[in-house]
């Protein structure tokens, strides 16, 4: 039977559950375990597909084509192994399942409760994620005492005492802060945290104290007594120079002893050092390069988090720091390109939704393009590419997408009415289309073309497998004018256009699907590699 560990958070949010939830998968599978991983979100959404990057950070999409918190992506880039649309679940998603079954009959007339319907629903989503695994791990998203968050509080408590449940553990990760006019470190909100907590029914077994500030031992002997752990189980959690380090300090720190005690998991020992080889590149790295990151939602980086630790990944296996020099596609439009990305030795167009900042990227396209800097376009980056390419080099002056423009005379990316789905079933887009329903999602397989920079990055392989998040295509009506013009499709996937690259461009590549996706620390994603590879070595 499974045994579950579970994460909470306390005081206010975004303290690094993810990240802790993440380090203690990361230490247990390399300890030979077979780990799960599961994200509850409290929120009302079915998921985040539709909500602003700005409101909840970037949305991550697994190989199965959910649509997930992006804690599911760390959860992959560090245990390095894909998760599937079970490893997430919302409060949107469990009342709907539990509506559409009362409406069916399926409760045979029973009144329908938070307490056991809804409770239910939730337990048997996580033992459904826990299935054929040693061990899973389930972090709960908000602070305790968040009043969308008690049914699930609910659940994990009533999981302590399930005959079907083989060991639980808890894990409470908490403030604490440093009042500077004192000179203090206080103890006190995550006591009251905990016995927030307790008033539930859940008794944490280790806390993970978030500090600016080392924790004296004497300061860690309070905090284990006033919470009713053993000054093992405190374990902290200050600020590092690379999240990839914190499974390395809660190693240093023995979290598994503890944990392994309870659970009954004898003596366990990861092997962390190839692990730790990576982390000691990121932090200190040989070489240095610079990349021109264009693009719109700046006012949160979470938004590019994907891909922004894709670049850490690919700098730590080319032992260099990827310094990002964040443009904001509208500012280019304002002070055009050279202004701002003249000093860049490469420049990556990130994807997006919607039409600012589009003229801005077209013109850091044409930048890279026309000076021979090395170039990625990612998803709308790869859209443009083609864009650019029609009204500059085929003179289509008017060419656009009719994301933009829908009466452009020239529309080098289209709505295709349908497409093949993972399933192989036929999906049907159109503009009425509901936004959250018509998105092309998940993995699809790409088959190179021979002598492409595409194949050569994925060291020869002919067919490869990536993640897709969009609802427009590139138009084959104009391909055959681009590949007269120079622009090549290197890349396609039932038919559908999924890459391009320029001839006479030293590296030039456009990708329809998302690379970042499945880039993890120990295993990046080769074009993305390839790519911080030239413009490393650009001239």
């Amino acid at each position: 039977m499974t045994k579950y560990i579970f994460v909470t958070g306390g005081v206010l949010s975004s303290l690094g559950k993810g990240i802790t939830a993440a380090s203690v998968g990361t230490l247990l599978k390399h300890a030979g375990k077979n780990v799960g991983m599961l994200k509850i979100d409290p929120y009302i959404n079915v998921d985040p597909g539709t909500m602003s990057p700005l409101e909840h950070g970037e949305v991550f999409v697994t190989k199965d084509g959910a649509e997930t918190d992006l804690d599911i992506g760390n959860y992959e880039r560090f245990l390095d192994q894909s998760f599937l649309k079970t490893s997430n679940f919302t409060t949107g998603q469990v009342y709907s399942s539990v509506i559409e079954r009362e409406r069916a009959g399926g409760y045979l007339g029973q009144t329908i409760q938070v307490v056991p319907h809804i409770v239910g629903e939730i337990v048997n989503r996580i033992k459904e994620a826990g299935k054929d695994h040693d061990i899973l791990l389930v972090e709960l998203g908000g602070t305790v005492g968040d009043i969308e968050g008690l049914p699930f509080m609910e659940a994990i408590r009533q999981m302590k005492h399930d005959d079907e449940v083989s060991g639980t553990f808890f894990i409470h990760v908490t403030l604490i802060p440093y009042i500077k006019a004192a000179g203090e470190l206080k103890s006190k909100p995550t006591q009251h945290s905990v016995q927030e907590l307790r008033r539930i029914g859940i008794t944490p077994q280790m806390i993970i104290a978030r500090s600016e500030n080392a924790l004296p031992k004497t300061f860690k002997k309070k905090l284990a007594m006033s919470c009713d752990v053993s000054s093992e189980s405190v374990v902290e959690a200050l600020d590092a120079a690379t999240i990839y380090d914190v499974p390395m300090s809660f190693l240093r720190q023995n979290i598994l002893k503890p944990i392994a005690q309870k659970l009954d998991l004898g003596e366990i020992e990861p092997d962390m050092q190839e692990w730790d080889t990576l982390v000691k590149k990121i932090v200190q790295p040989k070489g240095r390069v610079v990349i021109g990151f264009v693009g719109k939602y700046l006012a949160l980086k979470e938004s590019y988090k994907s891909l922004t630790e894709a670049l850490i990944h690919a700098g730590a296996h080319l032992d260099s720091r990827v310094e990002i020099c964040w443009v904001d596609a509208e500012e280019v439009e304002e002070r055009g390109a050279q202004a701002l990305l003249s000093d860049c030795d490469g420049i990556l167009v990130a994807g997006g939704f919607g039409s600012r900042g589009v003229e801005g990227k077209i013109q850091a396209i044409e930048y890279a393009r026309v000076n021979k800097v090395p170039y990625l376009g990612i998803c709308l980056g790869m859209q443009l590419t083609l864009v650019e390419y029609a009204r500059n080099v085929l003179g289509l002056k008017d060419a656009n997408s009719i994301e933009f423009d829908e009466n452009t005379p020239d529309p080098m990316v289209y709505l295709i009415d349908n497409f093949l789905d993972q399933s192989g079933g036929m999906q049907l887009r159109t503009h009425q289309s509901p936004m959250g329903g018509t998105l092309r999602l998940g993995e699809y397989p790409c088959d190179t073309k021979e002598g492409s920079i595409l194949r050569e990055a994925y060291k020869g392989e002919k067919t490869i497998f990536e993640r897709h998040r969009h609802r427009y295509e590139a138009n084959p009506a104009y391909r055959q004018q681009l590949e007269d013009a120079g622009m090549i499709v290197t890349g396609e996937s039932n038919g559908l256009i999924e890459t391009v690259e320029i001839q006479g461009h030293p590296w030039f590549l456009g990708v329809q699907f998302h690379p970042e996706f499945t880039s993890r620390l120990q295993t990046p994603n080769p074009s993305i590699v390839a790519f911080v590879n030239a413009s490393l070595n650009a001239e």
